[in-house]
């Protein structure tokens, strides 16, 4: 690609290190964007990546424990986790799945990972909503590996869709997973050593790429494993590759503009709001 064809796409305006943590009963993971309050992205307030194949990593889980205001979405890899909530959702997340759930006025759940043989690998994305949906009904959504389409480009790229729709090389996309309010997309991109493609994005987003296997480029910017790259505004993004594969997590999402207060799993406009979500759950009212 030439300067002038670079030009014309998003590049790397910012670069968030994953840092080492813990959540649930102590589950081992990397948090990149929402590690603070300074590295959120709107509308997305925090992406957590799961890799391990040492079982004491794990398998301790995420017991029973509360949401309000925003949407999860767990993307799992590899392995196989286990949902319950108190609306008397059960699913299986198997590599390849997806599980999204709408917290909104509120939802109580565990996520249970089983032993399995390897790795257990995912994501956990947290997507914001706007105030006049914070107090929604919740909703859950398991979206087995089948439904997530997935589109050889031929050119060494291959590209899992599982939110939103876009149009790459002349072929049209679209995941199973459509959000009115913040728009995201949500792919998974594989590329092969010496391949490229384009990903158009809506200008009005805001965009960031988290690599997690080999090495890719963005304009003149080499990425590498475990950071998420927040891209600047443009209409779209080059990727490439060189004598190593890529792969990587493209999230877009139109940004909400609106004040965020957040206490652990309570994400609202005010801190006024935080604690009356605080004291609904301290007297069983969050959920209902």
């Amino acid at each position: 690609m030439n300067n002038a064809e670079l030009g014309s796409y998003r590049t790397v305006a910012r670069t968030i290190p994953a840092v080492d943590s813990q959540d649930g009963a102590g589950v081992k993971l990397k948090r990149s964007v929402g590690r603070n309050p300074g590295t959120r992205l709107d509308p997305f307030l925090m992406l957590d990546a799961f890799s391990t194949d040492n079982p004491d990593d794990y398998i301790a889980g995420f017991p029973a424990h509360p949401h309000r205001g925003f949407e999860t979405v767990t993307y799992m890899l590899d392995g196989h986790m286990i949902h319950r909530d108190h609306m008397g959702n059960e699913g299986e997340l198997f590599s390849g799945g997806v599980q999204w759930m709408t917290a909104g006025k509120g939802v109580i759940h565990e996520e249970r990972p089983l032993p399995v043989e390897g790795l257990m690998r995912g994501f956990q994305l947290w997507i914001n909503l706007p105030a006049a949906e914070k107090m929604k009904p919740a909703a859950y959504q398991n979206i087995e590996p089948e439904s997530i389409p997935e589109f050889d480009l031929e050119n060494g790229v291959i590209i899992k869709l599982i939110a939103g729709s876009i149009t790459v090389e002349g072929m049209q996309m679209e995941g199973p997973i459509s959000v009115e309010s913040t728009q995201p997309l949500y792919l998974d991109i594989q590329l092969a050593p010496y391949s490229e493609t384009v990903i158009p994005l809506p200008i009005s987003h805001n965009a960031f790429v988290y690599l997690f296997e080999g090495e890719a480029t963005i304009g003149h910017g080499l990425l590498s494993s475990h950071n998420a790259y927040v891209l600047s505004d443009g209409s779209g993004v080059a990727l490439y590759t060189q004598e190593k594969s890529a792969r990587m997590l493209l999230l877009a999402g139109k940004p909400l503009g609106e004040p965020v207060a957040q206490y652990g799993p309570f994400v609202m406009n005010t801190m006024e709001e935080v604690e009356q979500a605080i004291d609904d759950y301290r007297h069983n009212r969050l959920v209902g």
